[in-house]
């Protein structure tokens, strides 16, 4: 059985990382080379002379795709919030795993107090009778 007490400890842990204000956003930061409207161009006989790259951040917002171009610098610096909203995540799902490990204690723990009460008490063997007939007497 684990105590209820160590999981509340563990849940307060994983909450006060969680507190912790970092830049951070969702989706994904890509990089694409393109080819471009120009008929003559290189970039339309050899796939090496594509043009970029280029990033974009995409990501869901209410069931539509956002994209937004990105340069260089600011890519980098999307990658990395996009790598800290991940892991702010992956601590929401620990955070989650804990609290649920700690409601499975308590509801061991009442179980185990019940069996402790069921065990002390005795029941009686006899049914309890009538006192009154089933019937309205009206």
């Amino acid at each position: 059985m684990t105590d209820p007490v160590e999981m509340e400890r563990k849940a307060q842990e994983v909450a006060t990382s969680l507190a912790i204000p970092r830049p951070m956003r969702r989706g994904v930061v890509g990089e694409r080379l393109m080819k471009c409207g120009k008929p003559d161009c290189a970039c339309h006989r050899d796939p090496a002379a594509r043009h970029g790259p280029y990033y974009s951040l995409t990501r869901g917002v209410g069931g539509t795709t956002r994209s937004k171009y990105l340069t260089a610098e600011q890519a980098a610096a999307a990658r990395r919030q996009v790598a800290a909203g991940q892991e702010f995540r992956a601590q929401v799902d620990a955070f989650w795993e804990v609290c649920e490990r700690w409601a499975d204690a308590e509801l061991e723990q009442a179980q185990v107090a019940s069996t402790e009460v069921d065990t002390k008490k005795k029941a009686s063997k006899r049914p309890s009778t009538r006192k009154s007939s089933a019937r309205s007497k009206r």
